[in-house]
């Protein structure tokens, strides 16, 4: 697996060894001049370009390369973000600016730029050199389709950052890591990152690690995932798996993470099949099981002293064909619980049922356990909330503080949540219809046209997978808003949300 840059800690915008110096700051520029201390030749020349470009110096989100004497290889890239000065600003725009100005220095000809970051005085911008470094390190990320190729084009051999500290900029590298996979294995097409394809990448990405690596491929254990796997399994190349990665300290842990990834391949909907081009990017579906994987890869490089996460991947492609699920099926769960199917499009919660019901099977055996599932799961989430992760948990996850606590790290890392609440509405949607079931997986129409889209799910996730009134915290993540940026998911650039998150939630 190829990796990202390595990141290079600078004392100063003047340091040596780099060919190149990105400026990230807030508009208006010729305001914020003052924030860079440039040499005086380099101020001179960036006076010089607002002199004759006026819509740089009070303009938004622009970019300009100048020759720029006394900086780093003679070539000032300077990025504008937004006045950072509204209430609804936040780390994104500096993020964004870091994203466009590195591409721009590589697309000039630079190997080893150095990025310096305008710091804003305000809480809500703790984490805006860190984050920015994080969109310059993701800047050079291509499709594993494309390096495979050897179609690589341009890219960054060392970037450089000024004003973090040794331990910050080894997380900034560690997170990235796990971007990194999380890209592949999210945006990569379905034959390349078919389900034991991913398995086999998982084997190669966490060797020497400390994460182990298990692979079922007997998924009878797994009642609900076998079943959307029916009509795949009779095409060998399509046949599915489980991925269990666990990352374990030497001390003894303290506290146990357990998280289940949604790793759908393919979606073609079943037998309720996705028509009208619904179907075009549905080999992003896997982008759940992406983001547990690299995040697993991150914790790996950071090494949690006592904390045991183990990430469940649940990997299949839900086809169509003479063996596919149809709704009207009543399934046991792995939890025990009977599932009757209201529509084959709505798989990956069942999926997601079975690997939490094992996940509770680990929690019972482990200290201070905590539940997460992380999932392209709607499209309703996008529908509500645009690209934002939709978050939800149970009562023990909301009065313990934890969903509060994930959302105010996901604003200051730039992954911001929209949390929802389960309601008496959710549970009344997957109520049994007669006496043959103990709950619905969900009702016939597709979330986007349902009320409560991306809420109701959860009430399901929590009966089919034994959760229900139990003690354990669970928080569910719907990312169908957030794997993709823009959030579109045939083309849109995978993200790795919300893996940073996370990383800061899993280290405290």
């Amino acid at each position: 697996m190829d990796a990202p840059p390595p990141l290079r800690r600078a004392s100063s915008i003047l340091a040596e060894g780099f060919d190149a110096l990105l400026v990230v700051v807030p508009s208006p520029l010729e305001a914020h001049l003052g924030e860079l201390e440039l040499p005086a030749p380099a101020r001179a020349a960036v006076d010089a370009l607002i002199a004759i470009d006026h819509g740089i110096a009070k303009g938004q989100k622009s970019c300009a390369v100048v020759a720029a004497p006394g900086v780093p290889g003679g070539r000032l890239v300077i990025s504008i973000a937004t006045t950072l000065e509204s209430d609804v600003d936040d780390v994104r725009a500096l993020a964004e600016a870091a994203q466009l100005g590195l591409s721009r220095a590589v697309e000039a000809g630079a190997q080893r730029p150095l990025v310096a970051v305008a710091e804003r005085a305000s809480r809500r911008f703790a984490n805006a050199i860190d984050v920015a470094a994080l969109a310059a390190l993701g800047s050079q990320w291509m499709a594993l389709e494309a390096r495979e190729a050897g179609k690589w084009t341009k890219r960054a051999e060392e970037i450089g950052i000024v004003g973090l500290d040794e331990v910050r900029a080894r997380r900034v590298e560690a997170i990235e890591q796990g971007r990194w996979l999380s890209r592949d294995v999210t945006g990569t097409e379905p034959e390349r990152m078919a389900p034991r394809r991913i398995a086999t990448l998982c084997e190669e990405a966490f060797a020497g690690t400390g994460v182990h690596v298990s692979v079922e491929e007997d998924i009878s254990g797994y009642p609900l995932l076998a079943a959307v796997a029916r009509a795949s399994s009779v095409v060998e190349r399509h046949r599915p798996c489980v991925v269990q990665l666990e990352w374990a300290p030497r001390q003894r842990a303290e506290r146990t993470i357990v998280l289940c990834g949604k790793g759908v391949t393919y979606d073609t909907g079943g037998a309720d099949l996705k028509t009208d081009g619904a179907m075009a990017g549905m080999s992003r579906d896997k982008g759940g099981a992406g983001a547990v994987a690299g995040l697993l890869r991150t914790i790996a490089a950071r090494a949690p002293a006592r904390t045991r996460v183990i990430g469940l991947l649940g990997l299949v492609r839900n086809s169509v064909g003479e063996e596919a699920l149809v709704s009207d099926e009543i399934i046991r769960a792995r939890s025990g619980v009977r599932v009757r199917i209201g529509n084959t499009d709505a798989e990956g919660r069942l999926v997601l049922a079975d690997l939490l019901a094992r996940a509770k099977e680990i929690a019972a055996h482990a200290e201070g356990a905590e539940l997460y599932s992380l999932a392209t799961l709607t499209g309703h989430v996008y529908r509500a909330y645009g690209p934002y992760v939709g978050a939800l948990g149970n009562a023990r996850a909301r009065a313990s503080g934890v969903l509060a606590h994930l959302d105010a790290l996901a604003e200051a890392w730039g992954e911001p949540f929209e949390i929802s609440r389960p309601r008496r509405e959710d549970y009344a949607m997957v109520a049994p219809k007669s006496p043959a079931e103990d709950v619905m997986s969900s009702n016939r129409l597709a979330s986007v046209n349902t009320p409560r889209g991306h809420q109701f799910p959860f009430a399901f996730l929590e009966i089919a997978s034994g959760l229900r009134g139990g003690a354990l915290p669970f928080v569910h993540l719907d990312l169908a808003g957030a794997a993709m940026d823009p959030p579109d998911w045939q083309l849109g650039r995978p993200t790795g949300t919300p893996i940073a998150t996370l990383t800061a939630a899993f280290e405290e």
